[in-house]
């Protein structure tokens, strides 16, 4: 496994990691990143690349823990030249400096998981869909994050373990398996950000493990859609959104609902709702 250090591109992100900060901009003003390039599990088949954005401070004070957002789909979070199409990308490390700095959400470490390309289906989805045949390997994708990759970060960084202080997110099938997982493993994810959520996978089995929860879990749901992303979408949304406060959940308390008008189904838009998810989920008094 290999680990690069240093700033990401900006813009189209068409430069190279590197070990300057922008012209004119101070160094504490912006995180750093490292990547660990080929990470290797024992239980998932192909290595993928791990981005990690250290926030501004997390030099400076080395008694200092801070709180972790896993997201899925890495490639498409900090820089557009690995993102799906080319300079559209979700601008994750600009907006958390922003809001950083602008004392609105704490200061966090944000855990970007590339997928597997061709296999990103298979581990993106809790059950294997009747009529098509694929999918169904989303507990083992989980086995990986829980077993894996989550000590890797917290015996390399310096993290606050506990689920309060564990998040983990991602749009379309990345945000149908956030939510499988985040239900399976409360004690490991206390926070959720599930965007534009892929609900229609096999019938929709998510709102189903919705419905049937034993007890509700201490976890906080944020959840979106976009009014251009298609009626059933729209729809869909609203359905496990009311099936989430059937289940225990509060809207506005620790259930964050919204649609997003005009938005479609793509980077750009999630971009956009990048800040209040980190708002909602990781907000500036929550640790004091």
């Amino acid at each position: 496994m290999m680990t690069v250090m240093g700033t990401m591109p900006r813009g189209d992100g068409a430069g190279e990691l590197n070990n300057n900060t922008e012209a004119g901009r101070p160094e504490a003003a912006e995180g750093r990143y490292e990547r660990h390039g080929g990470f290797a599990s024992a239980l998932l088949a192909k290595e993928r690349d791990v981005i990690v954005y250290l926030p501004p401070g997390y030099d400076a004070d080395t008694s200092r823990r801070f709180p972790v957002l896993y997201l899925q789909d890495g490639q498409n979070l900090f820089d557009g030249a690995t993102a799906f199409i080319y300079g559209q990308h979700w601008r994750v490390g600009e907006t958390a400096d922003a809001l950083i700095g602008a004392g609105a959400v704490e200061p966090l470490i944000i855990v970007g998981i590339y997928n597997a390309g061709e296999r990103r289906i298979e581990e993106y989805t809790p059950t294997q869909d009747g009529r098509t045949r694929i999918g169904g390997q989303a507990d083992l994708y989980g086995r990986f994050l829980v077993e894996e990759l989550k000590p890797f970060i917290d015996e390399r960084y310096r993290t606050l373990p506990g689920a309060e202080d564990t998040g983990l997110g991602g749009s379309s099938l990345g945000g149908l398996v956030s939510l499988h997982l985040g239900i399976k493993y409360p004690h490991v994810f206390g926070k959720l950000a599930v965007l534009s959520p892929s609900i229609w996978w096999d019938r929709r089995i998510i709102l189903q493990k919705v419905r049937t929860l034993e007890a509700k879990p201490d976890v906080r749901v944020w959840i979106d859609v976009g009014t251009e992303e298609g009626d059933y979408a729209v729809k869909d949304a609203g359905l496990l959104r009311d099936a989430l406060v059937a289940r225990g959940w509060s809207l506005g308390g620790d259930l964050k609902y919204f649609e997003a008008a005009g938005a479609r189904h793509d980077e750009l838009a999630w971009a956009e709702r990048v800040g209040p998810v980190l708002k909602f989920l990781f907000p500036r008094e929550s640790n004091g």
